[in-house]
């Protein structure tokens, strides 16, 4: 199979360049009546990232995030930790990750009386009342609102209860989002089992 390699195609019929291909990946379309469409309003489908065992180390980061990309989905399979510390989502731009300004609560229901947390300001909150044993799988949801603002939302169960978390909340990034960053509050607990991934849209 032959590959065609070029950065714009254009109709004999046009006085300029009907696409563009840039180096990042966006696409520039013009139609010979004048409208443009550009950037990731031509991008379109979804893209999956490569998993990530988190059976050791304190983090789990997905760096390289393309500038173009409005909702990432975070998903988690099997996940437990070393301790007891709650698990944390962060994000992060070019100055790195960001542990300041996150609003939201979350809640957990089902195994025990029903606990609601008010995120620790460091992060987007997961879970409560972990322990060690607990093992988590669900899925964390976050779109673009605009200027940087991310919206978060996730549901997690733990495998051995009837635990159910579930959560909601915002945070303003100071440039454009670039990593996702999965922790612990205290940032010293290690992760112990399961996998991560992420799925990114444009």
């Amino acid at each position: 199979m032959s590959t065609l390699s070029t950065t714009n195609l254009k109709n004999p019929s046009s006085g300029s360049n009907n696409i563009v291909l840039a180096a990042d990946g966006s696409t520039t379309i013009t139609t010979l009546t004048g409208t443009t469409i550009t950037g990731t309003s031509v991008r379109g489908g979804i893209t999956s990232g490569t998993v990530v065992a988190s059976t050791s180390g304190t983090s789990i980061d997905f760096t390289g995030i393309p500038s173009y990309v409005k909702r990432i989905t975070v998903m988690f399979n099997g996940v437990s930790t070393s301790g007891t510390s709650n698990i944390q989502l962060q994000l992060g731009d070019a100055g790195g990750f960001e542990t300041a300004g996150y609003n939201g609560a979350m809640t957990r229901s089902g195994a025990s009386a029903t606990a609601t947390s008010q995120y620790p300001t460091t992060g987007f909150l997961l879970v409560n009342d972990l322990v060690a044993a607990d093992v988590l799988s669900g899925v964390f949801t976050l779109p673009l609102i605009g200027s940087n603002i991310w919206c978060g939302a996730h549901q997690l169960s733990e495998h051995a209860s009837t635990a159910f978390f579930a959560g909601s909340g915002t945070k303003t990034l100071s440039d454009t989002l670039t990593q996702v960053r999965i922790t612990t509050v205290n940032g010293t607990d290690t992760f112990d089992a399961g996998s991560i991934n992420i799925l990114l849209e444009g």
